[in-house]
């Protein structure tokens, strides 16, 4: 449990009573209900900060009540915890622990902390995100989350991984491969790479996917990632 105990910490905002504020990433989201991640070694959840404490002491009663580690089935108690919240969506998903590994230089790769990586900011802010970077979401460098791996090909950028969530202990990567440049295993590249940032040497790294993104768990396969277990998020 002290590994999603770690996830929890690095991508919420939680208070003293470890509740959950909103997200911790730049947009300060509110964040959901609730978060319980399984594993073997038990079940951890976290509160949104909104939650009353009648109701989190239900809640955190019925997830205690049975293990429950696997995406490939509910647990018993997700439709009764989803009543007692109120809440009207579940977003299953799957993590898993990046280590960090040695990447061999490749060509194209950028990096955040090179000054490869600052002349093409530089280039961004003076000519404007290119159209396909807009489309998915990238509309100033301000959404490159640093610290950041891009791969370039023929003057494009086709893959980028950053940090989605990050605290001095731990971090999230977050990986977006445009369209044109899918099914190449540049995700899986960008990842490892940016795995290896010196930024990051200190923290522990999370990666994950939700059950349904086949893309996202084949870059953990490719990449022999192991599985810390599984989580929901109650909205």
């Amino acid at each position: 449990m002290a590994a999603f105990a770690l996830q929890a910490e690095t991508i919420f905002r939680l208070d003293a009573r470890l509740r959950i504020v909103g997200e911790n990433d730049p947009d300060s989201s509110r964040g959901p209900l609730a978060f319980v991640g399984g594993c073997p070694g038990g079940v951890l959840v976290r509160l949104h900060v909104d939650v009353s404490a009648a109701d989190a002491a239900e809640a955190e009663r019925l997830a205690g009540s049975t293990p429950w580690s696997d995406t490939a089935a509910d647990p018993p108690w997700l439709d009764p915890l989803m009543a007692g919240l109120r809440a009207t969506a579940v977003e299953r998903s799957q993590t898993y622990a990046l280590d960090q590994r040695a990447m061999p230089v490749a060509a194209g790769l950028i990096r955040s902390d090179a000054p490869e990586g600052a002349a093409l900011v530089r280039k961004l802010e003076r000519d404007g995100m290119p159209t396909h970077l807009v489309e998915a979401g990238f509309v100033s460098v301000g959404d490159f989350w640093a610290p950041w791996c891009a791969m370039e090909e023929d003057g494009e950028i086709a893959a980028i991984a950053f940090a989605a969530r990050q605290t001095v202990s731990g971090a999230e990567v977050g990986v977006y491969t445009f369209p044109p440049w899918r099914g190449r295993g540049l995700a899986a590249t960008v990842t490892a790479a940016w795995s290896a940032l010196p930024e990051l040497a200190d923290r522990t790294l999370f990666y994950s996917t939700t059950i349904d993104n086949l893309a996202s768990q084949r870059v953990a396969a490719r990449l022999g990632l192991t599985q810390i277990g599984a989580s929901l998020r109650l909205t």
